[in-house]
């Protein structure tokens, strides 16, 4: 090969040299990338981190299609959605269903038992009158409650596992999978991204948030929890986790006014009317999203004392309890962990 030819090859090679290393410093750089949408009727967001650029790039996008398709699924304020078909032929015939909502009403199931009827998917009938979170919400009368009470069963749900089909027994009954299908979104979202490489990130869909990896300093992730009373913006406490799920349900987070009473979105299966106890939140720290989704509601629904005890009986369960009186309870997995932040606040044990 003549010399010229030699230096021309050379040129080319030492051009395209430098041109991975610019794409790979400049353009495809290291470093945190998002993506954040509404849906779930919450603003969702999953960040990446020390992630290439053209990684988030991939997989960002399929993240955004994840949450929507299970808001599609499994939303009751859609006509079209699984949930809607479900109970729109509540009392007249079984309706098949995705994997995806199957697997989430099954679940459902489970928690409902296991918390003696305080986790129960079938308050759909009356969570819906009360509506609370969206701009029709009202008070229901005492008499329209009574009336709809007996249609709030999880008994009366029955599923068929070869067809997958769910069928509603009373007409008139509705599911509402808003307690639930968030956790269920983010561990779905968290297998999307390890399964496509991604080794770090946080996924926030409306404060049910899941961390794996580290963070960008490249240590656990300081994961903050929520002043109930909301006295600054500071989180009243932290505790350092990775790999973990974190859900809180609180008084605060929706709830409507009315004659000077403070009604928030909780709804007692057994009364029609939100849960009533010296809670004012509840965080469950879990493995998996969808047990600390299902589990944050129900806990709270049980009370501190009976919600500390059935989460002690839990594997690889901790959760965080804060009463009106502004004092915190931790579960015995927490008691390194936890650290109080907010000098209103007191830990109680």
């Amino acid at each position: 090969m003549k010399k010229s030819n030699l230096k021309i090859l050379a040129s080319i090679i030492i051009l395209f040299i430098i041109g991975l290393i610019f794409y790979f410093t400049v353009i495809d750089k290291v470093g945190t990338f998002s993506t954040t949408n509404y849906y779930l009727d919450t603003v969702n967001q999953i960040n990446v981190i020390n992630t290439r650029k053209s990684k988030a790039d991939k997989v960002l996008p399929g993240s955004d299609k994840i949450v929507l398709d299970i808001h599609n699924k499994m939303s009751s304020q859609m006509a079209s959605s699984e949930v809607s078909k479900i109970n729109q032929n509540a009392g007249i015939k079984p309706v098949k269903v995705s994997d995806d909502t199957y697997t989430v009403i099954k679940k459902s199931l489970v928690y409902s038992d296991k918390t003696k009827g305080k986790f129960d998917i079938s308050v759909g009938a009356i969570s819906s009158i009360w509506n609370i979170g969206n701009d029709a919400a009202r008070v229901p009368a005492d008499q329209e409650i009574k009336k709809l009470l007996p249609l709030v069963s999880h008994k009366d749900i029955v599923l068929n596992d070869k067809d997958k089909s769910v069928f509603l027994k009373k007409e008139g009954m509705k599911i509402d999978l808003g307690g639930i299908a968030k956790g269920y979104c983010a561990d779905k979202l968290a297998d999307y991204l390890k399964e496509n490489g991604v080794k770090n990130a946080i996924i926030n869909l409306g404060g049910n948030i899941y961390v794996f990896g580290q963070n960008a300093k490249k240590t656990d992730f300081n994961v903050g929890i929520q002043d109930p009373a909301k006295t600054n913006t500071e989180p009243l406490g932290t505790v350092q986790l990775t790999d973990m799920s974190i859900v809180t349900s609180g008084i605060y987070e929706r709830f409507i006014e009315k004659d000077g009473k403070v009604y928030h979105h909780m709804i007692n299966p057994a009364t029609g009317y939100p849960f009533e106890n010296n809670l004012s939140s509840v965080t469950i720290i879990s493995k998996k999203s969808i047990d600390g989704d299902a589990l944050s509601t129900s806990t709270f629904g049980l009370g501190l004392e009976e919600g500390m005890k059935f989460i002690e009986g839990l594997e690889d369960v901790d959760a965080i309890f804060i009463t009106n009186d502004k004092k915190v309870y931790t579960t015995k997995g927490l008691k390194d962990k936890f650290k109080l932040e907010n000098s209103n606040y007191s830990l109680a044990n």
